[in-house]
């Protein structure tokens, strides 16, 4: 159990306006400040575009969906499906040229 309280790390992340307390795996802070950063960036910009003109509830859902949308870019890239259906139909294919050999 302690082992597992080492591994842990308790750290405050400034995000647009508040400071978050939270408790991480000691190995994933540099990923939980940039992502603090990187909310924080983009819910200035939206505040900036739209002040005065959309709440901050509205902002925050603006900054959301980028976020989001960034993500969900990303993330198609990484989609190794059609790779995998193509190694396995050339790997089939190999496997069954050497059974044709080996007859």
């Amino acid at each position: 159990m302690a082992e597992q309280n080492n591994n842990k790390l308790h750290i405050r992340l400034h995000v647009y306006d508040e400071d978050i307390e939270v408790v991480i795996n000691r190995d994933e802070e540099e990923y939980y400040r940039n992502a603090a950063k990187l909310i924080t960036d983009r819910y200035n910009a939206y505040a900036q575009a739209y002040k005065g003109r959309k709440s901050e509830h509205v902002v925050g859902l603006m900054t959301l969906i980028d976020i989001a949308l960034m993500y969900q870019k990303e993330r198609s890239h990484n989609d190794t499906t059609p790779y995998d259906n193509v190694l396995a139909k050339l790997t089939a294919e190999i496997e069954d040229a050497l059974n044709e050999t080996k007859k």
